[in-house]
């Protein structure tokens, strides 16, 4: 049998494949290590076809682990991803991720350090998940009012009313001023 060639993540057959193998994921999520396995083995082997030097391998990689309640595995996985120069939309996932897989390691001021600066990060659909994030690293490390501040200002923009009540409240959260304007 004839090895493929390495894919780059540029091609759509592998992107495709890749998304396909993800869609399946609760297959595997029988609370057993042996599915969890199962599935982390078929992401290792799309992930393979990949140059060693490709980012995304260790970021698929990483986050397989990650889903499959491994935490402490995935650490060093998603670093190697950020070090080996993953960019783009990948890369805000990838410290996202990192950054839930740091606080589940009891290392939640490293993910604040690595999601504070996503928060003036150009926009887009993953903002809230900087957000709820941050604020679950917030609330491991007894900062609790600054993270319902986060999570209620994420929330705000998403109300069929009440959003420029919800959006003072949370400013009041962590303002010296305590006296909020609804």
């Amino acid at each position: 049998m004839c090895e493929s060639a390495p894919v780059s993540t540029e091609n759509s057959d592998w992107e495709e494949r890749i998304a396909a193998a993800w869609a399946t994921i609760d297959d595997y999520a029988d609370d057993t290590e042996a599915g969890a396995g199962e599935f982390r083995a078929l992401i290792d082997g799309l992930a393979a076809e990949l140059p060693a030097d490709n980012p995304v391998a260790p970021f698929e990689r990483a986050s397989a682990f990650d889903s499959t309640g491994h935490s402490d595995k995935a650490v060093p996985l998603y670093q190697e991803a950020l070090r080996l120069g993953l960019s783009g939309y990948r890369a805000r996932r990838t410290k996202i991720q990192l950054a839930s897989s740091l606080r589940n390691t009891g290392r939640a001021q490293e993910g604040v350090a690595l999601l504070e600066p996503e928060l003036t990060a150009p926009s887009d659909e993953l903002d809230d998940a900087v957000r709820a994030c941050l604020a679950l690293c917030l609330s491991s490390l007894g900062r609790d009012r600054e993270g319902l501040a986060l999570v209620l200002g994420a929330l705000a923009p998403h109300l069929p009313r009440y959003q420029r009540s919800m959006a003072n409240y949370a400013k009041a959260l962590v303002s010296t001023d305590p006296k909020p304007t609804s």
